[in-house]
């Protein structure tokens, strides 16, 4: 965790909030919260860490980048 009042400490949430907003709540929107309980972890397991690809991550997914680290360790 970076120190209180650091400008960069939320950067990594309010990222994930952007690309959340863009690519799943505009489309599709959410009539209720029992649809956000739904639908959320449908976005984050099918499509951020599955089909994003990272920078950070050698331009691959969070879990194509774990399946190689996985080989790496064993």
């Amino acid at each position: 965790m970076s120190a209180i009042g650091n400008p960069y400490h939320n950067a990594p949430a309010e990222s994930f909030v952007k690309t959340l907003k863009v690519e799943d709540v505009y489309v599709a929107g959410y009539d209720s919260f029992a649809d956000v309980a739904e639908r959320l972890p449908r976005f984050i397991e099918e499509v951020y860490n599955s089909k994003r690809l990272y920078s950070s991550f050698g331009y691959r997914s969070p879990e194509e980048f774990e399946i190689q680290l996985a080989r790496k360790a064993a």
